[in-house]
C-alpha cells in the first residue's frame, strides 16, 4: 500500500480556506489556532472541528483527532473511505493515525509541520514532531491520498495570520 500524492484543486482550497476560517474562530475563544474538516467525494462539508486543547483541558484535543473520532461514530468506514479530511496545518503524528484509524482516504493540508516549528518555536503547549505525515501513512496498510503542502501564497498568508503573536 502507498501514500498517493495529488495536487490540489480549486475545491480543495476553497475548502483549506475554511479550515483557516475555523481556525479564527479557535483562536477567538482562547484555543490554539488550527482547524479541520471532514467533506464528502463531492466537497459537501460533513463536519467542522477546531481545536480545543486549551478550553477542554486536553492536549489530545487536536482539531483533526477530535473530528476523525467523530466521524468514525456518525458514518461507516466505507463511506469514509471516499472523504477528504482537509486542515489548515499538516496533522501531526497522532492526527495522522486518527486519519489512518478512521478510514478516510484523502487529506489535505496547507503549511507543513515544518512551517509550523517556524512559528511556534519551542513554545512547550506545542512541541511539534519532526515526522511528516506521510512518512506515518507510508507504513499502514491502506492507499491514502495525500495533497499538501498546498502551494498557495494568499492561503499560506491567511493561515499564518492566525498564529501571528500567538505563540509568543
Amino acid at each position: 500500500m502507498a501514500v498517493i500524492t495529488e495536487e490540489a484543486t480549486e475545491k480543495d482550497i476553497g475548502l483549506l480556506y475554511e479550515t483557516a476560517r475555523i481556525a479564527t474562530e479557535s483562536r477567538k475563544v482562547g484555543n490554539h489556532p488550527f482547524g479541520a474538516l471532514l467533506a464528502d467525494g463531492d466537497g459537501t462539508i460533513l463536519m467542522e472541528q477546531p481545536n480545543e486543547v486549551v478550553s477542554t483541558h486536553n492536549d489530545c484535543a487536536h482539531a483533526e483527532t477530535m473530528l476523525l473520532m467523530k466521524a468514525s461514530q456518525a458514518y461507516d468506514r466505507d463511506f469514509l473511505s471516499g472523504c477528504t479530511l482537509y486542515t489548515s496545518i499538516e496533522p501531526c503524528a497522532m492526527c495522522s493515525g486518527a486519519l489512518y484509524w478512521a478510514n478516510v482516504g484523502r487529506l489535505v493540508y496547507g503549511l507543513t509541520e515544518h512551517r509550523l516549528l517556524e512559528m511556534t518555536a519551542d513554545n512547550p503547549e506545542n512541541p511539534t514532531f519532526s515526522l511528516p505525515c506521510r512518512e506515518v501513512l507510508e507504513r499502514g496498510q491502506k492507499d491514502i491520498v495525500v495533497v499538501g503542502p498546498v502551494e498557495d501564497a494568499e492561503l499560506e498568508k491567511r493561515i499564518v495570520e492566525d498564529h501571528k503573536g500567538f505563540w509568543d
